[in-house]
């Protein structure tokens, strides 16, 4: 019995790792997450990913075979490194292309950004469709963002185009190497916001995410305090990138999106009053599920793939085992049964 080919798709994150395989037509043929295990460094975290793949291979379309993988990671991926990608230690010394071509032989191998191929995914099939230019913006445990011309994801010169994590913060910043400053991301960030809420001892700082904190600083004088100033820092730099980029629209995604009711009131008011022609601000369509719907389309492009582009297929099914409302999975693997791409994500 001759199998198919299929496309895999690889998310590697801070925290999990979550991985899809499809079908060329755009078909669902299987999903799962593990946890990333951080801290057991880069080689224990690549390795439970590709295990966790293999056996997602396996189960969903034994015999296929691979015709190419996609993969986004936190950093920016190369061969033989992974740059800007302190979330695991190790990483960035992890020779990312290699590995990879290692664990699938035979297979085309492609990889960008978690942000670039969360933007790829919005462009494809989400809140980007159609706009040029436009920016995505990716609000999770770090910061950075995309830019979108021409219907492309720009990559820069060096594949880091968007990081603005490493912004400048004040003009006292000018002239001093990264490691002598305090970088934006540093401050503004998902990570940032729990570990500065954890420091003040207020009642329910010590949460242990970036939403906990934003609804509990409703009832917290100096929790509503450290949110306000960080939607002020953020939009400085939000107003200042849509000023150079003039988009016609700017979708925010990634993890603090849960909190898009206090988010966006401060952003859409800095970006109307401070642009001299304000774009419009979206929650993106898949804010937890687009690193790994971007994934699938590299490996699908790269596989000579072309899903339906009026989104019947590759359109935005939970992929990486989260539940709607963007909870994680659990440590093991979650298989979810076979499916298409085309049920779409509720609001």
């Amino acid at each position: 019995m001759t199998h198919a080919p299929v496309v895999l798709g690889l998310d590697f994150g801070g925290t999990k790792i979550a991985a899809a395989v499809c079908g060329l037509t755009g078909n669902r043929l299987g999903s799962a997450t593990v946890s990333s295990a951080a801290e057991l460094g880069a080689r224990a975290s690549f390795d439970r990913g590709i295990r966790a793949a293999r056996d997602l291979l396996a189960s969903a379309a034994p015999g296929a075979e691979l015709a190419a993988v996609g993969v986004s990671t936190f950093g920016i991926p190369f061969d033989d490194r992974v740059e800007l990608a302190p979330a695991i230690s190790g990483w960035d010394k992890l020779p990312l292309g290699q590995e990879l071509r290692a664990a699938f032989p035979g297979a085309e191998i492609r990889m960008a950004t978690d942000a670039k191929a969360a933007a790829l995914a919005e462009v494809r099939w989400g809140a980007l469709a159609g706009c040029d230019p436009a920016i995505y913006l990716n609000l999770g445990t770090g910061l950075s963002a995309a830019l979108v011309i021409g219907g492309q994801v720009v990559a820069g010169a060096n594949g880091a185009a968007g990081e603005i994590g490493y912004n400048l913060r004040a003009l006292s910043d000018v002239g001093l190497a990264l490691e002598a400053r305090l970088l934006l991301e540093d401050v503004v960030s998902g990570g940032a916001v729990a570990q500065q809420a954890a420091r003040l001892g207020a009642p329910g700082g010590s949460a242990r995410t970036a939403e906990e904190v934003f609804r509990a600083s409703s009832d917290e004088p100096r929790l509503d305090h450290l949110v306000s100033a960080f939607v002020t820092e953020l939009a400085f730099h939000l107003v200042n990138l849509a000023i150079g980029v003039n988009p016609v629209r700017i979708a925010v995604g990634g993890g603090m999106v849960g909190s898009w009711g206090r988010l966006r009131p401060g952003l859409a008011r800095a970006l109307d009053a401070g642009t001299p022609f304000p774009p419009e601000l979206v929650p993106a369509r898949f804010p937890a599920d687009a690193p790994l719907l971007g994934a699938v389309a590299l490996a699908a492009d790269a596989a000579g793939a072309r899903p339906a582009a009026d989104g019947t297929a590759l359109d935005g099914t939970a992929l990486d085992g989260t539940a709607l409302d963007g909870t994680p999975a659990g440590g093991a693997p979650v298989l979810h049964h076979p499916g298409t791409l085309t049920e779409r994500l509720q609001s």
